[in-house]
């Protein structure tokens, strides 16, 4: 019987990733394991000296800091990484065609917006230009739902603490990702509520809001009114029944727009969900469809790949100037650039940012970078995207839905509740998780390490996309009701 015990990903790899826990001194591969292994880390293939680098996924994550003998333990302990400050890049184009087959029958149920833009819900948003009236938006969403509730797919508020006390891009950065929100097709009307008086008042606030269909948004500013509920009440009465005159039909698949995004990564990360969504994400690609990549920081130490895939010379600058932006930004604060991966990445087997990173990026498949995104900046080439912005969950998937996303698929390899406004479909790296969070876990990718086909498990999840994205199911944080958003802030509080 073959021993599974231990995976290695490439040919080239000098180490391998234990698929369950191994205990020392037992013997799998022809090599005699040497330490205790926990399920996900990493065991050394052959001797390595100090000082040579270590090989996963056929590249560098780091360099080992002693002699590491065959059947050792590959971890933080013996393992640093080789990044360092802002490097410079050289234009080193690669060929991106594959073979993938085109479909024209590939369809989803949407709703047609009046801007071109396609939603794949119909609910109606109550978004505050700033925290203060943040219990103000829930009252009139808790109102609105049981009065209007029946006439859309959902009437949500969604609370933030920023909006005043800003300055500079810090404010800007605020009010383009709000308008990026606003313009999300998945809404089919919004509700602007202001306070009044805030930095982020409605003066400033809606040159933001150009081209806009202007039946899907009212404005409120209650300071200005006796009864702000009433008021509030009169603008969701007027937008439901403008949001119930959208009704769901075929369109291709060219206007579904899907973020990416991974969160509480674990070693099998880059190995079986991420994979599994590259390979989806260049069918949909090659098909029309547009999708978006971000995570800033994890594409440290994976950055040259992507670059190789620049459509042009252009697209290769505005990325360099994406990647070492963001590396000034660490430097700015005094932080160290490299200071990832978490705590939970360790323990699950993740030792350095290149290897977070190399199996970050697998989720970006192989296709051709057609535009680079900055911080609320709405998507407007179909292909393959990458947006500026952080790693963490929660602000990444905000930016995602504000640069258009309608859907987020967010892989995990130790689980997490959240949920974006937007439908945020949860793919498990391993078996276990699904089987235990299935409350928080829509789809189990684990079943790569289960010799199941990986074109099958696909074509699965490509199909539970397209059922999404139609209305026939509800993602697991849509039925939870874990819907948020939070926005990205560089700059002082006054």
């Amino acid at each position: 019987m073959k021993d599974i015990s231990l995976i290695t990903i490439n040919e080239k790899d000098n180490v391998a990733v234990a698929l369950h826990e191994i205990k020392s001194g037992e013997t799998h591969n022809g090599i005699i394991i040497l330490n205790d292994i926990p399920f996900g880390h990493k065991v050394a293939l052959k001797n390595i000296s100090k000082g040579e680098n270590i090989i996963k996924y056929g590249f560098p994550i780091g360099y080992a800091k002693n002699d590491i003998k065959e059947g050792e333990h590959v971890h933080t302990h013996n393992l640093h990484t080789n990044l360092n400050d802002i490097i410079e890049y050289k234009y080193n184009p690669i060929n991106t065609k594959n073979n993938i087959r085109t479909d024209d029958n590939i369809f989803f149920d949407g709703y047609k917006r009046v801007d071109g833009k396609v939603g794949i819900r119909n609910e109606v948003w109550i978004i505050p230009t700033v925290g203060c009236v943040n219990n103000t938006v829930k009252t009139l969403e808790n109102m609105a739902s049981k009065k209007y509730g029946n006439r859309c797919d959902g009437i949500f508020a969604y609370t933030h603490n920023m909006g005043c006390s800003q300055t500079g891009d810090d404010q800007i950065i605020t009010q383009k990702l709000l308008s990026g929100i606003i313009k999300n097709p998945n809404a089919g009307g919004v509700l602007i509520v202001s306070l009044g008086c805030e930095n982020n008042n409605l003066d400033v606030f809606k040159p933001f809001f150009k081209g806009i269909d202007e039946n899907k948004i009212r404005f409120l500013i209650t300071q200005e009114v006796e009864d702000e509920y009433e008021e509030g009440m009169k603008y969701l009465d007027e937008l439901t029944k403008y949001a119930s005159s959208f009704k769901r039909e075929k369109v291709p698949i060219k206007y579904l727009t899907i973020g990416f995004k991974c969160g509480g990564s674990d070693a099998f990360s880059g190995i079986t969900a991420n994979v599994v969504c590259g390979k989806l994400n260049n069918i949909f690609i090659k098909n029309g469809g547009s999708s978006i990549l971000t995570e800033t920081p994890e594409m440290f130490g994976a950055e040259t790949i992507l670059m190789s895939r620049a459509a042009n010379k252009k697209v290769f600058n505005e990325l360099v100037s994406l990647i070492n932006d963001y590396k000034n930004y660490f430097k700015k604060y005094g932080e160290t650039i490299y200071e990832n991966p978490s705590p939970g990445n360790k323990k699950g087997g993740i030792s350095t940012l290149e290897e977070k990173s190399l199996g970050c990026v697998q989720k970006g498949g192989t296709s051709t970078i057609e535009d680079i995104l900055d911080y609320g900046e709405y998507i407007s080439k179909n292909g393959l995207n990458i947006l500026k912005g952080s790693g963490n969950d929660q602000v990444s998937c905000t930016n995602l839905t504000a640069s258009g996303a309608n859907i987020i698929l967010f892989t995990t390899g130790r689980g997490t509740p959240f949920g974006s406004i937007v439908p945020t479909l949860k793919i498990s790296s391993n078996s276990n998780l699904y089987q235990k969070k299935n409350n928080w876990i829509d789809f189990n990718a684990g079943k790569v390490l289960e010799n199941i086909p990986v074109d099958d498990i696909v074509n699965e999840l490509f199909e539970l996309v397209i059922n999404v994205a139609s209305g026939k199911i509800q993602t697991k944080n849509e039925k939870n009701g874990y819907k948020e958003i939070s926005i990205f802030r560089d700059g002082i509080i006054l």
